[in-house]
């Protein structure tokens, strides 16, 4: 083998034997140095526990010698609280005995008061025996002395209550009959003074006759024409009848109805003052006054329509409007009466707060059945009810139509207020004229219906209707019974009679007492 092989080999081996060696001295090195490490903790760490336990003890001693001293303010304070709740349980044990001794005594005295109220209950019923036996006695010495039975002064008693009763329903009667009258009168009279004058319009009674002039009596005669045929030729086309009598220089024209009445005159009066009188020119002229009247019919309607201060009224109503100028009622020009009726209920609607336009409307149109009343059958205010549905008013207005003469009951203020304007223009002084037949019958109706009543001596009707005095019989009539009489008066013109206005009620009781001195 090569030498240095072996060498190498020698070398290699030796250098492996170095190193194990010095391994195991570095381990066997390490082994020690941990022990000696592993002694010195292990020490430390029973120095530390011995530390551990010694801190213990120590910290123990001390939360036991807290604790005791807690343990003892605890007990202290506890037994502090039970004494003091001892205190007052004892407190309330001695309210309760000095209540209970207390109630011992309530009930001694109640016990004692309920022996008393016992005797006082016997000795009252006693004394109520005591009593009726009493009454009794009385009520028979009674009927002996006054020979009346106990029925027989009950019927007496309830007689002179009755009279007592009388007294006192007629004082208060009295009394609220005059409140109700001073405050409604007060109220009323503001109203209605107010609205008269803030109206202020003229009279307007009218003729209800047409006259025509004649410039002389031989026009009678041109009128008559040959055989009649001038006077036949006006009458057939205006039906109207011409009456020629006596009456110097004037010619009476005669219809019942109003707007005839007025083309024949207007016609007459130009043929008059034309002077050629024949059938042609008459039919012309009377052609002629007919538009005309039909043209002033629709001017006058437009008129009061505005002056009324209405709109939205059906051209056919203010068509009907106009033929009320032709128009009159007991001597009163209707279209006057409604245009002031209409400022009227304005007036009055405003001051009760409600709407004039609509109180001036129902006035305006309150009697615009007149204007057909001669052609279709039926009374005015049936007539008007009919027109003013067909021509679309509203339901407001024709219920003021139709109740404003009392034909059914008016159900709303502004009926109401329809009502009293008609009756102030139709009533104040000058607005119409009266038959003096028809006012010496309503005149006499009025005595009537006051003398019908048990009582009464005499009565007078005076001013014209507007009051009536009635004598009684003073041993009849008291003067509690009075006041009885006159409303009972009142109540039965109201009832039976049909008059303008208000008829005042005046009882006169008198009582003479005459005696001779000899």
């Amino acid at each position: 083998m090569d030498p240095i092989v072996v060498n190498i080999v020698v070398g290699v081996l030796c250098a492996a034997a170095a190193g194990s060696i010095c391994f195991f001295a570095g381990v066997s090195h390490r082994k020690k140095q941990a022990e000696l490490t592993i002694g010195s903790a292990e020490q430390e760490a029973k120095r530390i526990v011995s530390d551990a336990i010694k801190n213990a003890e120590a910290k123990k001693r001390e939360a036991i010698l807290e604790g005791k001293d807690e343990i003892h303010k605890f007990r202290n304070e506890t037994e502090r609280d039970l004494n003091e709740r001892r205190k007052e349980v004892q407190r309330q044990e001695r309210r309760i005995q000095q209540k209970e001794e207390n109630l011992d005594k309530k009930m001694e005295a109640l016990e004692a008061k309920d022996e008393l109220l016992n005797s006082k209950c016997q000795q009252a019923d006693q004394r109520l025996a005591e009593a009726e036996a009493v009454k009794k006695s009385q009520f028979d010495m009674l009927e002996r002395i006054s020979g009346f039975t106990v029925e027989q002064a009950k019927e007496y008693l309830l007689h002179n209550l009755e009279d007592e009763l009388t007294h006192d329903k007629a004082l208060k009667l009295m009394e609220f009959e005059q409140q109700t009258k001073d405050e409604a009168d007060k109220a009323a009279r503001e109203i209605i003074s107010m609205a008269i004058q803030r109206c202020a319009a003229d009279h307007v009674a009218e003729a209800t006759i047409s006259v025509v002039p004649l410039p002389n009596d031989e026009m009678k005669g041109r009128i008559i024409g040959r055989e009649g045929r001038n006077i036949r030729a006006i009458e057939t086309m205006t039906g109207v009848d011409l009456i020629i009598d006596d009456t110097p220089e004037a010619i009476t024209l005669s219809c019942f109805e109003p707007v005839r009445r007025e083309v024949a005159r207007i016609a007459l009066e130009r043929l008059i003052t034309d002077g050629r009188i024949h059938p042609a020119r008459i039919e012309e002229t009377i052609e002629k006054a007919r538009r005309e009247v039909e043209t002033t019919i629709k001017e006058e309607g437009e008129r009061v329509v505005i002056e009324a201060g209405v709109t939205g009224i059906h051209p056919e109503l203010v068509r009907l409007l106009g033929r009320l100028r032709y128009r009159t009622s007991y001597g009163q020009n209707v279209l006057h009466h409604s245009l002031e009726v209409a400022h009227l209920a304005g007036i009055m609607a405003s001051e009760l707060g409600l709407d004039p336009t609509v109180a001036r409307r129902a006035g305006l149109l309150h009697d615009i059945g007149k204007s057909l009343d001669h052609e279709i059958e039926g009374s005015h205010v049936e007539i008007g009810v009919d027109v003013a549905r067909k021509y679309k008013e509203s339901e407001t207005v024709v219920h003021a139509i139709q109740a404003h003469h009392g034909d059914v009951e008016a159900k709303t203020v502004l009926a109401c207020i329809v009502q009293a304007a008609d009756a102030i223009s139709a009533a104040r002084p000058g607005a119409r004229r009266e038959n003096l037949e028809n006012y010496i019958k309503r005149l006499e109706k009025l005595e009537e219906v006051a003398s019908s009543f048990e009582g009464v001596e005499r009565c007078f009707a005076i001013q014209a209707g507007r009051e009536i005095r009635v004598m009684v019989k003073p041993e009849i009539i008291t003067d509690d019974r009075m006041v009885l009489l006159a409303r009972d008066i009142c109540n039965k013109i109201e009832s039976d009679l049909e008059y303008p206005g208000q008829i005042k009620v005046n009882i006169i009781r008198e009582s003479r007492a005459i005696e001779y001195a000899k």
